[in-house]
């Protein structure tokens, strides 16, 4: 009886301690509007800052932009970070404030909606 209570509290702790690490991701969509004259600019610059978070950064989990098909200068970005903490390092890389700055007249609309996945355990692959 004692060695199944003791299995089954060290299984709840372990389950514990890997639902509170997820639950620390930052898990964010960056909805944007981007004036169709300078869409083939915006996407050079935001292909750049991607590829440099994801490769240069451990915190920066999953960077991924897509745009409408019907509507190419709406673009939703998905962004997970492991914390909040790199999150804020993140937007402090000369990548980031280089895509920022050179963003900012490109983008008519900007929308950051906090998520929370539906199924915290899976993973991208």
């Amino acid at each position: 009886m004692t060695t199944r209570l003791i299995g089954f509290l060290s299984a709840l702790l372990i389950c514990s301690g890997v639902f509170a690490q997820e639950q620390q991701h930052m898990v964010r969509l960056a909805k944007l509007v981007i004036d169709s004259a300078q869409l083939e600019n915006y996407n050079v610059l935001l292909k750049e800052e991607i590829e440099a978070s994801v490769k240069n950064e451990p915190g920066v989990l999953t960077l991924y932009a897509v745009a409408e098909k019907k509507h190419p200068t709406h673009i939703t970005i998905l962004e997970i970070y492991e914390s909040e903490k790199a999150y804020q390092k993140h937007i402090q890389t000369p990548h980031f404030i280089k895509y920022k700055n050179g963003t900012r007249d490109m983008v008519k609309s900007l929308e950051l909606v906090e998520a929370s996945p539906l199924i915290p355990s899976m993973k991208i692959k």
